[in-house]
């Protein structure tokens, strides 16, 4: 088909002004820092959609001044428990700023005040992480009573020679009593899944009474009644001000000296020198800990020398499935906060 002079002109015209409106509308996408190179794929692609994404690249959390170059302007951040999103990030950020969205259920590294002040509102991952915390509470309290560590190292060091009776033993879950701090989403998935090694009890402690607990069969006592009769201890408390060393000399003393105490919640909920003491001296038998102050812990640090404690770096949630959950529902936090419609999993400030 032939067109005249007149509808070509109108024709180019037209061409011209879609090209424009579609390099205006890329110019004026939403814009999102990104602190991670290695977020799962499902939440990047899902920002990509509607937003332009802009990634920090280097293999560890950027340092302050690339956090405090990389958000100017942008219109929503996409953080983690390791990154500090506080008033200087805010003030680099700008008036566009928007949205704070976390890739993580604790948000004690976000200002919150802050954020409430400048009308910023601010997302988190709650649930999606729960079943995978809880199953890595379960291996790495057996870990801790079985000792897997402590063998595993004996096979190089020469300290395998024979089978023995009593080499390598460790206490069994079954027929014993296991106490719950924090009895939350977390604490009860944990406390489902360890039914199944034939727990004698489960008591929890907390400020008040969980329907769910019946159908676990856990019992609620106070806190000083309840470390004295627990064979094992899990800590599974958000950390808070209120919070804050929790776990103290007072409570590891009430503990039996058979106690296990294992930790996947925050490192700074324990006094982490009163429990150091508590494994050196024998007021508890071991810990089993995903997470300690500081993170990463240095690779000199005393709680790594103890053959009674158990240490993993932090990976918590680090199930695939869970990490793709949380990418997504971060991703999914950022985009509704930029259109005005309620997120999927905010804070309310």
């Amino acid at each position: 088909m032939v067109l005249g002079s007149g509808t070509q002109l109108k024709f180019l015209q037209i061409l011209r002004h879609l090209h424009h409106c579609r390099r205006y509308s890329k110019i004026m996408r939403p814009s999102v820092y990104v602190t991670r190179p290695d977020v799962p794929a499902v939440g990047i692609d899902l920002l990509k959609e509607k937003c332009s994404v802009h990634l920090w690249t280097g293999n560890i959390a950027p340092p302050r001044d690339e956090l405090l170059k990389g958000i100017i302007g942008k219109n929503a951040l996409f953080c983690n428990i390791a990154d500090k999103i506080d008033k200087d990030v805010f003030d680099a950020a700008g008036s566009n700023l928007k949205v704070v969205a976390t890739m993580s259920v604790g948000y004690e590294h976000i200002d919150l005040e802050e954020a409430k002040k400048r009308g910023i509102k601010v997302g988190y991952t709650p649930d999606v992480l729960t079943y995978a915390v809880a199953e890595l509470t379960v291996g790495i309290l057996l870990a801790t009573s079985r000792r897997l560590f402590e063998a595993h190292r004996e096979i190089f060091t020469g300290g395998w020679t024979s089978w023995s009776p009593s080499w390598m033993c460790g206490p069994s879950i079954r027929g014993k009593t296991v106490g719950i701090v924090g009895f939350g989403r977390i604490g009860q998935e944990t406390a489902r899944l360890l039914k199944g090694f034939g727990v004698k009890q489960f008591l929890y402690s907390g400020r008040k009474d969980h329907p769910e607990a019946s159908d676990i069969g856990a019992l609620r006592l106070p806190i000083e009644e309840m470390l004295p009769q627990c064979d094992f201890v899990i800590c599974a408390l958000a950390l808070t001000p209120e919070t804050k060393h929790f776990f103290n000399e007072k409570l590891f003393n009430l503990m039996k000296p058979s106690t296990i105490f294992v930790n996947t919640s925050r490192g700074g909920v324990v006094d982490q020198d009163a429990l150091i003491k508590a494994l050196e001296t024998g007021v508890i038998r071991g810990a089993g800990l995903d997470v300690m102050t500081p993170e990463p812990i240095p690779s000199n640090h005393r709680l790594l020398s103890l053959p009674n404690c158990v240490v993993i770096p932090h990976i918590g949630s680090a199930g695939i499935e869970s990490r793709n959950d949380m990418a997504e529902l971060t991703a999914r936090n950022i985009l509704t906060a930029l259109e005005n419609k309620p997120m999927p999993a905010e804070l309310k400030l």
